[in-house]
């Protein structure tokens, strides 16, 4: 195995991260906080190690990648990423060990939602964004980054785009670097198509942008401890709702519905499956809670629907304690983290389409039993 290209992609998948460190700082300064020289000095330590990878490690030509390096390629970049991403939770004065750093760091390029930070709602406003920022980049971003700069170095990337599991293996666009284009083309879109929702019911900017990105990533990290919970009324989370739906479908189906007709990404039977199961287990959730306590319909509406989203897409989002539904809504939630969205999105868990091949299978072996 050639450990000089994993060295080396990795390196400049470092300098990256460290440049998006910048954002925050330039935040926290405007905002008149002390914590963008926590930034400043992590995006320095970043960019050195990133710089020096990435120099020690360049051949002066392009060199092929085969699909074992590739695989440890990912491994290794996520790794790599997360404990430089740690470095601002650990300077900060949060008063987190590195290893809850990590923790954080972590789970947030993963898309995970956990966190160990109480009190998020002195943050500072550029440990928001970071944290806002992770999970945003973690969504598509760090794959869609790769694939648009590894052909210009003379490395396939449709083979990271394989290894990053984004099953739909059919190519939309002849080229890796068009999918990658197309691909993050829409996933900005859909960021700022989010935001502008947010900001239309009543979120104010800074937030609308931080819980869009964290929305579109379907990562649920919010600016405040009590997440959703805070906000009142049902047009947050009937946004939240169309934000995680959004990215709650394979963004391959998005290009394919431009390129070529919106009736391919309509008649996707996994997209179909996806939204049938939503109908459902939103329904079942309805019928299953106390009736008796609903303040308005709407909003009764609102909560459930957003509620089961959140968990079937691996959001994590709350309003409350759902345990207070009934004895329905817990194992339910239990079940539907399991689900996930489609294969091609920005969700976790097993995925739709699996199931949807499971039935298939249970089905066709019932019949030969027959």
């Amino acid at each position: 195995m050639n450990y000089r290209p994993i060295a080396f992609l990795t390196g400049l998948l470092l300098c990256g991260l460290a440049f998006a460190m910048l954002l925050p700082a330039v935040v926290d300064l405007a905002a008149g906080r002390s914590n963008w020289l926590t930034f400043v000095s992590s995006s320095g330590l970043t960019l050195f190690v990133g710089v020096g990878l990435a120099v020690s490690c360049w051949q002066g030509r392009g060199f092929k990648i085969s699909v074992r390096e590739t695989f440890v390629l990912t491994s290794v970049s996520w790794a790599a990423l997360a404990a430089f991403a740690a470095l601002p939770f650990v300077f900060a004065d949060l008063n987190l060990s590195y290893t809850d750093g990590y923790f954080e760091a972590m789970y947030g390029l993963t898309t995970t939602g956990s966190t160990v930070i109480v009190g998020l709602d002195f943050a500072t406003p550029g440990l928001l964004l970071w944290r806002a920022l992770l999970q945003w980049i973690g969504g598509v971003g760090i794959v869609v980054t790769a694939i648009a700069v590894l052909p210009a170095l003379g490395v396939g990337g449709m083979q990271l785009f394989r290894a990053e599991a984004l099953e739909q293996n059919e190519k939309v666009l002849p080229r890796a670097t068009q999918i990658a284009t197309g691909i993050g083309s829409l996933y900005l879109g859909g960021t700022i198509l989010v935001f502008l929702g947010y900001w239309a019911v009543g979120m104010d900017a800074f937030d609308a942008m931080c819980h869009a990105m964290t929305t579109i990533a379907t990562g649920g990290y919010a600016n405040y401890d009590a997440s959703f919970a805070v906000y009142t009324g049902v047009g947050v989370p009937l946004v939240a709702v169309c934000g995680m739906c959004l990215g709650a479908l394979p963004f391959v189906a998005y290009l394919k519905a431009i390129r070529v007709s919106p009736r391919l990404a309509a008649r996707d039977p996994q997209i179909r499956g996806f939204f049938i199961m939503t109908f459902v287990f939103v329904t079942f959730v309805m019928l299953a809670r106390d009736w008796t306590a609903v303040q308005s319909l709407p909003h009764f509406f609102a909560e459930s629907a957003f509620n089961v989203v959140s968990i079937m897409t691996g959001t994590g989002y709350a309003t409350g304690d759902f345990e207070a539904w009934g004895a329905f809504a817990t194992p339910t939630f239990l079940l539907l983290m399991f689900v996930g969205g489609c294969a091609g999105s920005t969700t976790c868990a097993i995925k739709v389409f699996r199931f949807q091949v499971l039935f298939a299978a249970a089905q066709s072996t019932l019949r030969r039993l027959a």
